[in-house]
């Protein structure tokens, strides 16, 4: 096969939604019908041994949520389907956000009885942002949900995106009969009790045939028969262009849980999402089938096997074929790196490849040489852009319980940072250091990995912070006449660039009113 024919078969993605969706349970269920899993997993239930497939940290086995994106890839239907499941809760959207610059498209998952929730329109802002088209499916029809066109028109008006339904349930919750499929013109019969296997479609190209009747009841046929003659008067008809340029959304409607409606999506989704596509540089634009090999770290993560203390780096493949035991130019560290052993994904489990193609993630066995945002390429002198860490929302001090585990507790606080899941400062004056996160659970999380991965316990202590800004300035006497009168508000990042910690919003603007040539950043990268 050429490397052409490798890209254009290629489909990468990410699964988002508010936590309790049901996404890792969609997750599951596609990876069933790409023969990748036997059985499902058990996500609700931490009683229950077999865990979600995708779920594979200790805490998100007992919580039941999920806190770090997983990369899965199988074949369905001859495509290499690469897929990025990503955490639901709002404590780890930095974490979601990195992963959306690494997929060509998404799929958005909707509980129908809750409709659309807060973490589902800060997703839904990063992915119009970049122009991301987004397939939305409605999930939990087997409980009594809410109205579809009423869920659609809040679709639209919350999300501020267009909709064009492609199935359409018949019933919900008791009555639930199963989903019309509007782009293949087929019945499918919904069965409670077969949740493994694929239903049954009958075929039916004439919305108006009796076998409707036959199958559903002639007041479910009338009631399907009205709503899709409002479907094609109402919504526009789906054109694939505008969905790639993320003007529509094409809708399904489906029971993840029982397995019903997932199919039709997957079948749908084969043929209409994007090929890997363009990425962007400092220099230019770079393209799939561009000779030379490039890509970018969007995630690390340390002790996926924490029996052997492996730290991986998540790349993105973005042009060009990436080869084991192949040279290649690590940018930010002007060097150049080997890699004997790059692995493919199926959640915890890791198979080494020879070859990677545009649109592939693949992770690299990390000695601590890689951070968030770098760039491998065969020689090129560029970055990817737009893979920043951004100011966190809340601070704690970090207090060593336990002194003669110093050294563990500050090797997991370097490498858990690594990752992105939180941010490492260090007071100039005392040295103390302080943890930033966007999210309370955060550090329960770095907390249990700390004691469970490296044998170091510590408590949190809170700290009165606003606002950590990175400062810069052209005239660097100013910037150090600033960081010495200012000394008590300065900390350090890992890269030991200056942080400005600012106690109050009004702290901060009279900080920058009076020193007009310091720059404060939101961003670690200016």
């Amino acid at each position: 096969m050429t490397v052409e024919q490798e890209i254009n078969r290629r489909k990468t993605f990410g699964i988002i939604s508010h936590p309790d969706a049901g996404k890792t349970t969609l997750t599951e269920k596609l990876l069933l019908f790409g023969g990748a899993i036997q059985s499902a997993g058990a996500v609700k239930s931490n009683k229950i041994k077999k865990h979600a497939t995708s779920d594979f940290m200790e805490i998100e086995r007992q919580r039941g949520i999920s806190v770090a994106t997983s990369v899965m890839g199988f074949e369905y239907k001859g495509i290499k389907i690469n897929l990025l499941d990503t955490p639901g809760h709002e404590d780890f959207a930095e974490d979601t956000y990195r992963t959306l610059t690494a997929v060509d498209s998404v799929i958005m998952v909707i509980d129908c009885v809750k409709g659309v929730e807060p973490q589902t329109r800060k997703l839904l802002e990063v992915c119009r942002m970049r122009k991301t088209p987004v397939i939305v499916f409605i999930n939990k029809l087997d409980r009594e949900g809410r109205d579809p066109f009423e869920l659609l028109d809040e679709i639209e008006k919350e999300l501020k995106i267009k909709v064009r339904p492609l199935s359409w349930p018949i019933g919900m919750g008791k009555q639930f009969k199963g989903v019309y499929s509007l782009f293949e013109k087929n019945l499918i019969l919904f069965d409670a009790g077969n949740k493994l296997k694929a239903e049954n479609a009958i075929y039916i190209n004439d919305i108006n045939s009796a076998e409707i009747e036959r199958n559903v009841g002639e007041r479910f046929a009338q009631i399907l028969r009205d709503e899709t003659e409002i479907i094609e008067t109402v919504y526009p008809v789906f054109e694939p262009e505008e969905y790639l340029k993320g003007n529509i959304s094409p809708v399904f409607f489906g029971s993840a849980v029982n397995n019903f409606g997932v199919r039709e999506l997957l079948d749908c989704f084969v043929q209409i999402a994007p090929t890997p596509q363009p990425r962007y540089t400092d220099l230019k634009e770079v393209k799939p089938a561009d000779k030379q090999f490039s890509g970018f770290v969007f995630k690390i993560h340390a002790n996926i096997d924490p029996k052997h203390r492996d730290r991986i780096a998540f790349l993105r493949v973005c042009s060009g074929v990436f080869e084991r035991n192949k040279n290649y130019y690590h940018v930010r560290e002007n060097r150049q790196l080997k890699f004997n052993n790059p692995t493919a994904f199926m959640a915890a489990e890791k198979s080494i490849i020879d070859n990677a193609y545009p649109g592939d993630i693949i992770g690299l066995y990390d000695t601590g040489v890689f951070k968030i945002g770098d760039t491998l390429t065969e020689g090129a002198k560029e970055s990817f852009k737009g893979i920043p860490s951004f100011s966190p929302e809340i601070f704690r001090y970090v207090n060593n319980t336990d002194p003669m585990k110093t050294k563990q507790l500050n090797k997991g606080l370097e490498q858990l940072t690594d990752e992105g899941v939180a941010q490492l400062f260090t007071k100039t004056l005392n040295n103390r250091k302080i943890l930033g996160t966007v999210g309370v659970l955060q550090f329960e999380v770095i907390q249990h990995r700390l004691k469970s991965e490296y044998g170091a316990s510590c408590t949190f202590e809170p700290i009165n912070l606003h606002k950590a800004c990175w400062i810069s300035s052209k005239d660097k006497k100013k910037l150090d006449s600033f960081i010495l009168e200012k000394s008590h508000h300065i900390a350090i990042d890992k890269d030991s660039k200056p942080v400005f910690l600012a106690e109050s919003a009004w702290t901060l603007q009279m900080a920058q009113e009076k020193n007009p040539d310091i720059e404060f950043h939101n961003k670690s990268e200016f």
